[in-house]
């Protein structure tokens, strides 16, 4: 409510609730008037319907009607203190504003509160403050930068300043709660409960500070990841291009080698049957000169000079024998699937120099993957350092827990992923079956397990010492030109890719793309069966050597500090 400037014989139309003129007041049983609008608003707060001046307290809410007749001389009064404001000038500066604290001890225009005191429960302007500063009983007062409601710090039952804290209720309390009603419970002084309360806030604050900071620096941490994408994706489009401009360049080279290859192939075949025509068409004409001879002796009626001429044109002229004699037709289709041969080479060769590039950039997300023993089917032997595993004969008396496959020959790692890129090396040297591959955390582990991403699993496997597969469900057989010695397992759980390659090749095996992880992943590993001795060789879990970590700006999240 606007504050107004009014005089001392004026005081009767203040509220006292709002200390300000009165705003629709209205009379409430007991004679007093306040605002309608406060009255309400402390009824609605109370848990009792008490007049604020008098403390009578009615037994059901009064029903409230606005004065009159009051209202209409606050009107007067306002329009007087209006006039009155309006001529005054020094007096202004020194008033109050909206929202400020008022001085509870003016009469006349409310002055700005420069303290609330405690133990009085009043504010006081300057002038009306000068008793606490100079009375020696005053002083002892606890004062406080000004505040509202100071009848807020008084207790609502015993109407006694809020002086202690209990600390089994977790409350504020007056001097006679601490005797009656909470006489049995932990009591300290205010100040001590703030001192407490404030070193509290003070260390939340500096944990508050401390998060802000480590988000700060995730913030930056994540641009410059995005700084150094972009100079991936720059990097990556070059050698693109420069791959698919040779790949063009050899398509076109091809091309034309092919095309000339054929060019030349056709023109020998039409030279060659340029030179049979030709001398097959001189045959012909030596042939027609016999023919003419032959006919026109024929028609000789010269008894004696046919006689003697026909032995000369009997005879044919010499002539080739044709009949084995045809135009060789080149096989141009060889000559296609040679440049596509040739294109194919290159091609191979372009996609190794890709894959291993992508191996060395996917091994830089090295991790170190150490077995978990308490998921090891009881035939299986791990080394102690935990980082190799091969198939016994006797079963091992171990504790069935939920996490230890009972059927499958299989161990987890004990590390697990759930965000972020990883990357680990297994030695399958020697072994004529295994299974290597990620699985998830909710898996089945009893009984017999079929492997398929269905199930949770994302796995390669060597059947028989030759036959290599990818257990896709129904499996699918890669494509391998050498034998590997040592496999690299890359997953990126984000873009839900698991990718295995021949380490020592720098080829890739097979690659499990737009799978969903949702679930914590573990590497998962089976070095199979013993048979007699033929599978004896363990799987190793190898160190990735010469391949430094990533900066740490491009280390994967799940490697981030928690927050």
């Amino acid at each position: 409510m606007a504050a107004a400037n009014y005089h001392r014989s004026e005081d009767q139309f203040l509220c006292s609730i709002c200390l300000d003129v009165f705003n629709d007041p209205v009379t409430i049983p007991c004679g007093h008037n306040v605002c309608k609008n406060c009255i309400t608003e402390h009824w609605n707060t109370s848990d009792q319907y008490r007049c604020p001046i008098c403390k009578k307290v009615f037994n059901t809410r009064p029903e409230l009607h606005v004065n009159t007749l009051l209202s209409e001389m606050v009107g007067q009064f306002r329009d007087k203190a209006q006039q009155e404001a309006s001529s005054s000038s020094s007096s202004e500066l020194q008033e109050s504003k909206p929202g400020e604290v008022l001085c509870d001890v003016c009469t006349g225009p409310k002055l700005k509160a420069l303290k609330s005191c405690l133990d009085c429960l009043v504010s006081y302007c300057e002038t009306h403050l000068e008793p606490h500063l100079t009375a020696s009983r005053l002083k002892r007062h606890q004062l406080i930068d000004p505040v509202e409601n100071l009848e807020d710090r008084m207790c609502t039952k015993h109407d006694k300043p809020l002086e202690l804290f209990c600390k089994t209720d977790q409350t504020c309390v007056c001097m006679l709660c601490s005797v009656l009603d909470h006489k049995t419970h932990e009591f300290v002084p205010l100040k001590e409960e703030y001192e407490e309360k404030k070193a509290e806030l003070e260390e939340t604050e500096a944990e508050i500070q401390q998060m802000i900071q480590k988000r700060q620096l995730k913030i930056q941490e994540i641009k410059h990841s995005v700084d150094l994408s972009k100079d991936d994706a720059d990097r990556e489009m070059a050698e693109g291009v420069r791959v698919f401009t040779a790949l063009k360049k050899s398509v076109e080279r091809g091309r034309a080698e092919l095309i000339d290859t054929i060019e030349k192939k056709l023109k020998t075949t039409e030279k060659q049957a340029e030179a049979f025509i030709k001398e097959l068409e001189q045959e012909i004409c030596e042939l027609m000169k016999r023919s003419t001879e032959v006919q026109q002796l024929s028609r000789s009626e010269d008894h004696l000079h046919l006689i003697q001429r026909v032995q000369s044109v009997n005879s044919a002229p010499p002539t080739k024998d044709w009949t084995e004699v045809n135009v060789c037709q080149p096989l141009y289709e060889e000559t296609v699937r040679n440049a596509v041969a040739q294109l194919e080479e290159t091609l191979s060769e372009e996609m190794k120099k890709l894959v291993q590039a992508e191996l060395k950039r996917v091994q830089q997300y090295a991790v170190d993957v150490t077995l978990d023993p308490d998921t090891a089917q009881p035939n299986l032997i791990l080394s102690e350092d935990g980082k190799q595993v091969h198939h016994g004969d006797v079963t091992k008396n171990l504790p069935d827990n939920p996490e230890r496959f009972s059927s499958c020959v299989c161990v987890l790692g004990k590390q697990s992923f759930s965000s972020g890129r990883f990357y680990f090396e297994v030695q399958v040297k020697g072994k004529t079956d295994w299974d290597l591959g990620v699985v998830r955390e909710s898996i089945n582990r009893k009984g017999l397990i079929t492997a398929c991403p269905e199930k949770g699993f994302w796995s390669i496997c060597l059947r028989n010492g030759n036959e290599y597969k990818a257990c896709t469900g129904p499996s699918v057989r890669p494509s391998l030109k050498c034998r590997p010695e040592k496999v690299g397992v890359f997953v990126d759980y984000e873009e839900g890719l698991v990718s295995f390659y021949d380490v020592d090749s720098a080829a890739l095996i097979y690659s499990f793309t737009d799978c969903s992880f949702t679930e914590k992943l573990f590497p998962c590993f089976s070095p199979s069966l013993n048979s007699g001795g033929k599978n004896s060789a363990p799987l190793i879990i190898s160190p990735v050597s010469d391949h430094p970590p990533p900066p740490a700006q491009e280390r994967p999240l799940w490697a981030a500090p928690s927050l």
